[in-house]
């Protein structure tokens, strides 16, 4: 007997959502959630609207362009990447030779 089974061809590709990739889907989400947050905090707390919704507006169309450009310069893992590049040391310095000459070697070394 055949069997027919489907084939999953998508199944390694990032997720893609209107030109964002990867991670970037959830960053624009966070940054609108917290907008929102902050829209209704403000506007509870007395501020006026002609003040609040301008700035909510700038401050939107801000995430939108940081994390559309972001997306296009990195794509899926490139932040990560770069983020990680600059956290690593430029040099090393030793001090002394102790920590290499305190070192134990295993027996098929030293020959």
């Amino acid at each position: 007997m055949a069997s027919i089974y489907q084939i999953n061809k998508g199944v390694s590709k990032p997720i893609v959502f209107k030109g964002l990739v990867g991670a970037y889907i959830a960053y624009l989400a966070v940054g609108l959630v917290l907008l929102l947050i902050a829209f209704a905090v403000l506007y509870i707390s007395g501020v006026s609207l002609f003040v609040v919704l301008p700035l909510v507006l700038v401050l939107g169309t801000l995430l939108f362009v940081v994390t559309f450009r972001l997306s296009q310069r990195f794509r899926e893992h490139g932040l990560m990447k770069f983020l990680a590049r600059k956290a690593l040391p430029k040099t090393i310095r030793f001090r002394s030779r102790r920590l290499f000459t305190s070192l134990k070697y295993p027996d098929h070394v030293r020959s």
